[in-house]
């Protein structure tokens, strides 16, 4: 995809949605660091269901410790790896009270010696919580990627790296959100819905179906 078609497809996309948002719910850093280490391998709706009566009884790291490992546990566990995330929860939580003064770290190399917290947390971190233009690549944004022709690549890492290249600088705050919904709504895995595609003119993918 060229640049010219690049900065369409975007213009397209933020006409269609200004502001878009992550669909996890969070009141702060905190809350929205420990939902996203929930979020792996598991979706919004289902982490939203855990988190709410969870980071009701805790959105800082003090009271998560308080709650303790086995009742986190209890709230988290209708989420695939629960038990894992559970302790990663108290652990993360352990380090910011410890290293980081209760608040969760704004660079990267801190988050990502975080328990569960990997590159696409760090990023997504980075990018709601504090605002800085990263891309966190995740199935859908590595679908939409590579369907498209936008910013093809073989792995997760590739197509980051190739987005921050290749989205024009105005658009790059709000990338990652508006190519996650696209992917999560339209551009699905097994059917995409090309006919209500707004960028359909504009994607690469061959065998794209218009009706």
């Amino acid at each position: 995809m060229k640049r010219a078609a690049i900065d369409e497809f975007f213009r397209r996309l933020s006409d269609h949605n200004p502001e878009p948002k992550t669909e996890l719910e969070y009141s702060n850093p905190y809350t929205l660091l420990v939902a996203v280490v929930l979020s792996a391998q598991a979706t919004d709706v289902g982490v939203n269901k855990a988190t709410r009566a969870l980071f009701e009884k805790a959105d800082n790291p003090a009271s998560m410790l308080a709650l303790g490992e086995a009742v986190v546990r209890d709230h988290v566990k209708t989420i695939g790896l629960y038990k894992t995330k559970a302790a990663n929860v108290i652990k993360l939580s352990e380090i910011l009270v410890q290293k980081h003064g209760g608040q969760v770290p704004k660079r990267r190399e801190d988050l990502e010696e975080l328990p569960g917290v990997g590159r696409k947390t760090a990023n997504v971190v980075l990018n709601t919580a504090f605002g800085e233009p990263t891309i966190a690549v995740d199935t859908h944004i590595f679908r939409v990627s590579n369907r498209t022709g936008l910013a093809p690549g073989k792995d997760v890492e590739a197509v980051e790296q190739a987005l921050l290249k290749r989205v024009p600088k105005q658009w790059r705050l709000n990338a990652h959100h508006w190519l996650i919904l696209h992917g999560r709504y339209v551009c699905k895995a097994r059917k995409p819905d090309c006919p209500a595609c707004i960028v359909r003119d504009l994607c690469g993918f061959e065998a794209k179906v218009l009706e």
